[in-house]
């Protein structure tokens, strides 16, 4: 019987996520949107991240350079105070919801991880950071709209929370297949708690 191969690369960025509160309260203002637009591609509320740095797909031997660095980097850095606040859109295809808070502290981190990153010899496109989380992404040809639905909630703030872990995230390759599926590869608390492996 062969055993299923393994993956030789593995799509990777690295990110802060709300807590579990913080999406609840989005989610429920989303929610007549999910009816109202079934045909969106929704990302799944537990995938909901803050990229802070996108590599792209890497081979899965190159990661493990990653960890040390990344775990060093988050004993250094204390937690942002972060809160959900408005929405907007992409190209009106990609639907978003914006980041409030110590935004000055999210760009040091996210430069200082993109520092990390690029002293390992990895090599990535280094997009300018535009706080936010992805939430839909119109379907091809779908005549919704992303903006239209963005409309439905620009007033909305959220309450604050500090961003306490670092997450090292990975996802399959092969998108074609299946649904986008996101994994902790490691995640590590900001500001000097122990880390852990996930």
């Amino acid at each position: 019987m062969n055993e299923p191969t393994q993956p030789t690369t593995v799509r990777v960025f690295i990110a802060l996520a709300p807590p579990d509160h913080a999406k609840e309260e989005l989610a429920r203002q989303l929610r007549p949107a999910y009816g109202t637009h079934p045909h969106m591609r929704w990302n799944r509320i537990e995938d909901w991240h803050i990229t802070l740095a996108f590599l792209g797909e890497l081979p899965t031997g190159t990661v493990p350079l990653l960890l040390r660095p990344l775990a060093d980097l988050a004993a250094r850095h204390r937690p942002p105070r972060l809160a959900l606040r408005g929405s907007g859109s992409f190209d009106d295809r990609v639907l978003w919801s914006g980041i409030d808070g110590d935004i000055e502290e999210l760009h040091v981190l996210a430069a200082d991880v993109r520092t990390v990153v690029r002293n390992c010899g990895i090599a990535f496109e280094g997009r300018p950071l535009r706080p936010h989380l992805t939430l839909a992404r119109a379907r091809r040809g779908d005549r919704s709209s992303a903006s239209e639905i963005a409309g439905g909630f620009a007033g909305f703030t959220g309450i604050r929370w500090p961003a306490e872990r670092l997450h090292l995230v990975g996802s399959n390759t092969d998108r074609s297949r299946e649904p986008v599926r996101y994994r902790d590869i490691e995640a590590w608390a900001l500001g000097g708690a122990n880390r852990t492996a996930l």
